[in-house]
């Protein structure tokens, strides 16, 4: 195919929320998984890009949201890893039904089900055409699930961030338009005008992270079909951060 990457290796910021079906109860909506899995198995086999992905567990548990109710904030931010971890097994499953080699690697070893996090043996995985999925966030409480993912992202050495939204917000905006109607979408912004206005994009640790390792970062819808797909092309689409 014609179609060139703007970017050869990537790290895709996943929320667990994204996973979640709004039209019914389930923690994990099989078909939303499948869908995600289907677009970058057809990125990786088309396209050529290295991808690994960091899962969130929202849609499962918050860790802040049992510390708001008297948990210890550490045990509960562990939670929260595991329930990443739930999440990166589901969506390794989606993408080993189509064809696509995947491995998920975890921060808090679990041998039986997932690899420990080995930055060389990641690497090595995307350079052999398979998928990587970073699971239990760094290992460490008290960080959101976006600060391992720049950490990642940095460490193999990635061209670029893709933070995936979901509710229908796609890219930085100058207020929240869902509840602003006078927010305006912005193509791209300074690390430092995300930081002086508090833009939200991604959390702040993360921000300063890439900021420092001059690491871009593309906020983007990736609840529309397609959309990673022109996320990797460069076609414009979302936020870039840089």
């Amino acid at each position: 195919m014609g179609d060139q990457p703007r970017w050869g290796r990537v790290v895709l910021k996943l929320s667990g929320e994204a996973f979640a079906s709004s039209s019914s109860v389930d923690t994990i909506d099989g078909e939303i998984v499948d869908r995600i899995a289907g677009e970058l198995a057809d990125a990786r086999n088309e396209l050529g890009v290295e991808i690994a992905v960091v899962v969130g567990g929202g849609n499962i548990w918050r860790g802040a949201v049992g510390a708001a109710v008297g948990m210890d904030r550490a045990q509960a931010d562990y939670m929260g890893m595991l329930a990443t971890v739930i999440n990166g097994l589901a969506l390794q499953d989606a993408l080993e039904r189509r064809g696509q080699e995947c491995r998920v690697q975890t921060a808090i070893q679990m041998a039986q089900i997932a690899e420990p996090y080995i930055r060389r043996r990641a690497i090595r995985h995307l350079e052999k055409g398979r998928i990587v999925i970073f699971a239990a966030g760094m290992g460490n409480p008290f960080f959101t699930t976006d600060t391992p993912a720049a950490l990642r992202a940095v460490e193999i050495e990635a061209g670029v961030l893709l933070k995936g939204t979901h509710g229908g917000v796609d890219g930085v905006y100058t207020a929240d338009p869902r509840t602003n109607p006078d927010a305006l979408k912005l193509a791209e912004v300074s690390f430092m005008d995300v930081v002086n206005q508090d833009l939200r994009a991604m959390d702040l640790t993360a921000i300063t992270f890439c900021k420092d390792n001059g690491l871009p970062i593309l906020v983007f819808d990736v609840m529309t079909p397609g959309n990673v797909r022109r996320a990797l092309l460069g076609e414009p689409i979302g936020t870039l951060i840089s």
